[in-house]
């Protein structure tokens, strides 16, 4: 007995001496496995992934390749594409590490995951509910084909007219100084607008404002095509332009529910959302048309449903079905306004009505989810903290203001150095024959 009465002793001194260590090593267990991958979040994930890719190759191409003229048909085509792909390559080596690099600048995420270091097969990122994961790299993926596709939206501004080396070179520089600080800002935990309580569920402020605002300033510094308000300059295809849209359309279910990054009931609410907000866009555009010019066009109809699309982006995941068929509604009508009225007023040569649209349907969503996403209206609630309408509207205000004013700004110093560098305007001579043929050797079609 006293044996054993020693070697009891011996063992709970031990015991006790390990007790921190264990402690330690329990709550890194406990923390482990409380972070749950589920297989049907990746799957979803992974679809979204692929069709936001989808809207932008052929989507995107298609929609706009059909509004311009027959000659400049594959240009658009060829910018769309290359575009894509040099922004995944660059997200990978740097922007996704400057958006979300985990450092602690409201303005920038650092250098911390430069060219993907510490991102691995083992690598997990959080979701919006507390112990849910999905991989890294599908984070990272997802993210890419937003990257991807926001500098592609701009080249309907200046559509049919601007040299292919530099577009590359503005959307290279632009994706740097303008895309990866914005969706820092709005959708990394330590970014500036994201600390306000700003609403940006899918990319309001960081795709269709952001793209918005550089199309607009972009159309101007380059200046209006040739011939405009003479020559013929209806779009070659409307067929085409359809296909697009309706590519857009399905497309954007991976843009706006994918942004739920699980495939919950949340991503249902995304859902509903993105059909009913895009239809009543639709029908409104149509309808004001056929009052003001006596007939409703298939072209109106495709404005409407990407004016609806854009606008339902930042508030999909937050206003109620209701809202979202009133907050289509009301976008279609100003965005209608600013293409049909505003941009003939000023004389700015937004050939495919990037700003009109993407940027006015961008800033009528940012900040009417501030109004919509309030349970009085069918929302799910507001983010900032004293749950009132007027500060979260002044929030959403701020978040424009701040996009507008870093893109403007970025934008038109960026279209500057590249006009000085390489020149930003093919020649009279090239753009009256096409930038099919002059800037690519070839053409869309052949007789």
């Amino acid at each position: 007995m006293k044996n054993l009465s020693k070697i009891t002793g011996l063992t709970a001194a031990a015991l006790l001496a390990a007790l921190p260590a264990f402690a330690q090593e329990t709550a890194v267990a406990a923390e482990a496995a409380a972070d749950v991958m589920d297989k049907g979040d990746v799957a979803w994930m992974m679809t979204s992934t692929v069709l936001v890719l989808f809207m932008t190759i052929p989507g995107l191409a298609l929609f706009y390749g059909g509004l311009v003229r027959a000659k400049n048909m594959l240009s658009i085509l060829m910018q769309t594409t290359v575009i894509a792909a040099m922004m995944m390559i660059i997200w990978v080596i740097y922007g996704y590490s400057f958006a979300f690099g985990g450092g602690t600048s409201p303005f920038w995420g650092g250098l911390g995951k430069l060219f993907l270091s510490g991102v691995s097969v083992d690598s997990m990122s959080a979701t919006f509910s507390e112990g849910i994961v999905i991989p890294e790299f599908l984070f990272l993926a997802f993210q890419m084909t937003f990257a991807a596709i926001t500098p592609a939206l701009i080249i309907g501004a200046f559509a049919e007219r601007i040299k292919f080396s530099a577009v590359l070179l503005f959307c290279a520089l632009w994706g740097t100084l303008v895309y990866f600080p914005v969706a820092h800002m709005v959708w990394d935990g330590a970014g500036l607008i994201f600390n306000w309580g700003a609403i940006d569920f899918a990319g309001g402020t960081v795709v269709h404002i952001n793209a918005g605002i550089a199309a607009l300033v972009g159309c101007i510094v380059i200046g209006p095509r040739v011939g405009l308000g003479k020559d013929m300059m209806a779009p070659h295809s409307m067929t085409l332009t359809l296909v697009g849209t309706g590519m857009l359309w399905v497309g954007w279910f991976g843009f706006n529910v994918g942004s739920n990054l699980e495939a919950n009931a949340g991503a249902t609410l995304a859902m509903i959302n993105t059909f009913i907000a895009t239809a009543a866009a639709a029908l409104a555009w149509s309808a004001i048309e056929a009052v003001a010019r006596g007939k409703a066009s298939m072209l109106g109809a495709a404005s409407g449903i990407v004016a609806g699309l854009v606008a339902i982006t930042p508030a999909c995941g937050t206003v109620g079905p209701m809202g979202a068929i009133v907050l289509g509604v009301i976008a279609s009508l100003i965005c209608y306004f600013f293409v049909a009225v505003v941009k003939n007023k000023f004389g700015y040569d937004d050939s495919l009505d990037v700003f009109g649209i993407h940027g006015i349907g961008g800033i009528t969503g940012a900040i009417l989810v501030g109004i919509l996403s309030d349970p009085s209206f069918g929302g799910t609630g507001l983010f900032v903290e004293s749950g009132s309408i007027v500060d979260q509207v002044f929030v959403q205000i701020k978040a424009v203001a701040v996009t507008i004013v870093w893109s403007g700004v970025v934008s038109f110093i960026l279209f500057k150095l590249v006009d000085m560098l390489i020149g930003l305007r093919v020649s009279t001579d090239e753009e009256r024959q096409g930038l099919d043929q002059t800037s690519h050797g070839e053409s869309a079609y052949h007789m």
